[in-house]
């Protein structure tokens, strides 16, 4: 499915399943509940991506507002259209696995190619951060549990929260392994040719 909607597109729909809003009291609210922590929000990029929505017939003008001198607001009202568009594109990213490209991956294939304790300090140095952000992570936990907000409402926080204590535990078992010598260092250039490593057949993945 070609997804119509960009994640910043899908999080303002989401805000208006609760209700009508203007694009200045989205901001505030996404802000509020972190939602740049899982979507890129640039000044004026979520001003664009309204406009966006409108043209596409997924939003709708409702009202405007006006308090003292201040600009006249525009309140925006999901449409049926984006209704069923958000749904259905929530479904299909659900059940998707989507080809993303994080940087860790990248810097792990370049190891090789460093000095080894070099390595390890700045490996050492990922932990500390991750350390960091896990126990910012459980503390934001313990107050939404605290809260007795149903769990369904954070859950995107919960996932992000499982994938760092996952990528923390790795990296330390990775750092360990390295500095026993159970993963050796290389003491020869790379080969050319370095075995094929994927488990889907190009053939394959091209007519999936």
């Amino acid at each position: 499915m070609k997804q119509a909607l960009t994640p910043l597109g899908m999080a303002i729909l989401e805000l208006l399943h609760e209700q009508p809003m203007h694009p200045y009291e989205m901001t505030q609210l996404m802000k509020r509940r972190r939602v740049d922590l899982r979507v890129k929000l640039r000044p004026g990029s979520l001003y664009h991506t309204v406009e966006r929505l409108e043209k596409q017939g997924f939003i709708e003008v409702v009202d405007t507002q006006r308090q003292g001198r201040r600009p006249e607001r525009t309140v925006y009202a999901m449409t049926e259209t984006g209704r069923d568009t958000f749904a259905e594109q929530a479904r299909d990213m659900l059940a998707t696995i989507a080809e993303e490209y994080p940087q860790y991956p990248v810097a792990l294939s370049a190891l090789s190619e460093l000095n080894p304790q070099d390595a390890i300090d700045h490996l050492k140095l990922r932990v500390m951060h991750l350390k960091g952000h896990v126990a910012s992570d459980e503390a934001v936990v313990e107050q939404l549990l605290e809260k007795n907000l149903p769990r369904l409402y954070w859950i995107d926080h919960a996932y992000a929260h499982h994938q760092r204590k996952s990528e923390l535990d790795w990296t330390e078992r990775l750092i360990a392994d390295l500095e026993s010598g159970r993963i050796l260092w290389p003491t020869e250039d790379k080969p050319s040719e370095l075995p094929h490593l994927s488990i889907v057949d190009d053939k394959e993945r091209r007519n999936a």
